[in-house]
């Protein structure tokens, strides 16, 4: 074969490429020109905004690190800092290992299984507004249901939405009722992890708690790292919940701010007040803290974590 016929061969192919990456990236261009306009471009913006003051009536004027200077200054970002990271560790938390417990259940052969399942599901398709509203009438400190079952028992009936040592509380309570998707991701791990290993388990004379922790929990590990870097995510922007609970425009943070959470103060900042330069401040430090813990979980669950292709 001759020089020529092998170049001619090589720009062929060349071309041909060239035609496939232009029609890729032609049918592509949809996502490519909603991700530039939709998500890089607002997120490129609101850090520029962030260095600048800019009320949404007013020209941004850039000020540099006033913005943040400002905000370490502030007490109610460190308030509402505390109360999300309370919620992430009081509230998350407990509710992950909740769903791994009914997902434990519900995975027991049992009849009427898949109607237990249902019911458990169900909750997770209510708006979360309506579900929120819901739970304030269960939990209202004179008529609400939770007290009542609480004064028949000849237990103290808590101020739930008015004492700010029992909001908190009361919207971990709620939470525990929604944790549906959570329960459903892990019955599905749980159903992936093969019978045989449960098996030999047992002509081994391994217990249950034995059989927990050897097998099971080590099997459904992924399942359990991709929930708790999502979860994480979500609970540093704990929202709709407390906004409706706290049931007041003008304080959105609830009795004594107990309800101001991280993601309703820069709701507030930049809604409210209009301040768009320290709202994105907000945003961007918050990206910054979400941003850490992921990757100290991620730098942790080498330890914890086991996937079943490993040697």
């Amino acid at each position: 074969m001759s020089a020529s016929t092998v170049n001619a061969n090589l720009l062929g192919i060349r071309s041909r490429r060239r035609k496939a990456l232009l029609v890729g990236l032609l049918f592509a261009s949809p996502w490519i020109l909603g991700f530039l306009i939709f998500q890089l471009y607002p997120i490129l913006i609101s850090f520029y905004y962030s260095l600048t003051d800019y009320h949404l009536m007013s020209a941004p004027h850039f000020t540099g690190l006033k913005n943040y200077q400002d905000l370490f200054r502030d007490p109610k970002f460190y308030q509402s800092l505390y109360n999300t990271i309370y919620i992430t560790i009081f509230g998350f938390v407990p509710q992950l290992a909740f769903s791994l417990f009914i997902a434990l259940l519900l995975n027991m052969n049992v009849k009427g299984q898949s109607i237990y399942r249902t019911i458990f599901f169900l909750p997770t398709i209510v708006p979360l507004v309506a579900s929120s509203l819901l739970w304030m009438w269960l939990l209202n400190g004179e008529h609400g249901l939770v007290n009542e079952i609480l004064r028949s028992l000849g237990m103290g009936q808590p101020a739930w939405l008015a004492d700010p040592n029992w909001t908190k509380p009361a919207l971990i309570l709620m939470g525990f009722w929604g944790t549906g998707i959570g329960t459903v991701m892990y019955l599905a791990a749980l159903q992936d992890v093969p019978r045989e290993y449960y098996e030999a388990a047992a002509i081994d004379g391994a217990g249950p708690w034995q059989r927990f922790w050897k097998i099971t929990f080590p099997s459904i590990s992924p399942m359990t790292l991709f929930q708790l870097i999502t979860g994480l995510i979500g609970s540093f922007q704990y929202f709709t919940q407390a906004y409706v609970f706290a049931n007041d425009p003008n304080n959105i943070g609830g009795p004594g701010g107990s309800m101001l959470f991280y993601a309703t103060y820069l709701y507030q900042q930049a809604f409210s007040f209009l301040d768009m330069g320290y709202a994105s401040a907000m945003a961007w430090v918050l990206f910054v803290i979400v941003l850490v813990l992921t990757i100290l979980v991620f730098r942790t669950s080498a330890r914890w974590v086991y996937y079943g292709g490993e040697k």
